[in-house]
């Protein structure tokens, strides 16, 4: 890896694809700065990444509030690499999608990306180096008959990714994101239940992406492998074909 600090804003980075991200990175060499809402969580990964031999803190924070995200990334502290990966979905109808919770989607999958790059990418820049990489998700280009205020949060989440590497691209900081199709976690076993051997019918693969594998992605676009990658929106969603909730 190019760096040896991470800062990893995610909501619940202690469980789906921001565990995983957090693991693979510190089995890498990162230093890893994980962040979450649940303390005790947050700090059974970090002794989970200490067994495996990595290096890991955690800060709590609560991001849709934005003096709480700002404080994220001070205690954070200089970074060479950002992953964020925060992740709020409710996938509700519009007409049942109440102002709060458009709101909700729009501080945690799309401002709090935006706070924390601008705290966080000027030092990378003065260092002449940094990756951002951003986990979007699939909803922001395939639309279904619920959670349009999910895909306008992770459709703005993709604007940024064009703009930063235009903005922080000469200055040595790539920004990318990665968009993954639809994946089994924690929230979308919830979410679908019984139902969760729907996504293995979404892609031309013909089975649902893991954690695992979306993880892979981010450390590829964190590192020096990907140099000549920026302002990209790499999907990895196995041929999808069809809307589900990554």
């Amino acid at each position: 890896m190019e760096t040896g600090r991470i800062a990893h804003p995610r909501s619940g980075a202690t469980s789906g694809i921001g565990r995983a991200v957090a693991r693979n990175l510190a089995r890498q060499g990162a230093e890893v700065v994980l962040h979450g809402r649940d303390r005790a969580r947050g700090e059974a990964l970090v002794k989970e990444i200490a067994a495996e031999g990595g290096t890991a803190r955690f800060v709590a924070a609560d991001l849709t509030d934005a003096e709480d995200t700002l404080r994220l990334a001070a205690e954070a502290g200089p970074v060479d690499i950002l992953v964020n990966n925060a992740g709020l979905f409710e996938f509700t109808p519009t007409a049942l999608t109440d102002a709060a919770s458009f709101d909700r989607h729009i501080a945690v999958n799309t401002r709090a990306p935006f706070l924390l790059a601008g705290a966080l990418a000027p030092g990378m820049a003065e260092r002449g180096h940094g990756s951002i990489v951003i986990v979007g998700s699939s909803a922001a280009r395939l639309p279904a008959p619920v959670g349009a205020a999910y895909g306008a949060s992770k459709a703005g989440a993709e604007v940024l990714t064009r703009y930063w590497a235009t903005e922080f691209g000469p200055a040595g900081v790539r920004v990318n994101t990665v968009s993954p199709g639809p994946v089994v976690t924690e929230g979308s076993k919830a979410m679908l239940g019984e139902n969760i051997g729907l996504m293995d019918g979404s892609n031309a693969r013909g089975k649902a992406g893991t954690p695992e594998e979306i993880a892979e992605v981010v450390s590829f676009l964190a590192g020096p492998a990907s140099s000549y990658v920026n302002g990209a929106v790499l999907f990895a969603d196995g041929g999808e074909r069809s809307a589900l909730p990554s």
